[in-house]
């Protein structure tokens, strides 16, 4: 299991998914996105598997300020995600190609039980 930890701050949500791989012994990385730029293809894998529309964090007042929040054209919502980090929906946990956006411990269980 090669689990990363994508996050913009240290989020209730962000601490949640820390904690539970944390208390699993399973090791991840936590990459801070105002250091690690997400680069288009990782952007557009998210996209695939869980779309574009999900990635927008529609309770930030900076995303909703801005027509990101506002339209479903994935390229245009793509675009602005990699220029604006800020707008995103944080964490989104990746699992090789597996990708969960917040604080979704179900699903991480079942990632777990795999493995096991």
């Amino acid at each position: 299991m090669n689990i990363q930890i994508y996050a913009l701050k240290k989020n209730f949500d962000t601490q949640k998914a820390e904690r539970f791989f944390k208390e699993r012994r399973i090791p991840y990385q936590l990459l801070d996105l105002k250091k690690h730029k997400l680069g288009t293809r990782e952007l557009a894998l998210f996209a695939r598997r869980i779309g574009a529309q999900n990635l927008v964090d529609r309770k930030s007042p900076d995303a909703l300020s801005h027509p990101v929040a506002h339209t479903d054209d994935e390229a245009y919502i793509l675009e602005a995600l990699a220029e604006n980090p800020r707008f995103l929906r944080t964490p989104i946990v990746r699992n090789g190609e597996k990708i969960t956006v917040g604080a979704d411990e179900k699903t991480w269980e079942t990632w777990v039980q795999k493995e096991s």
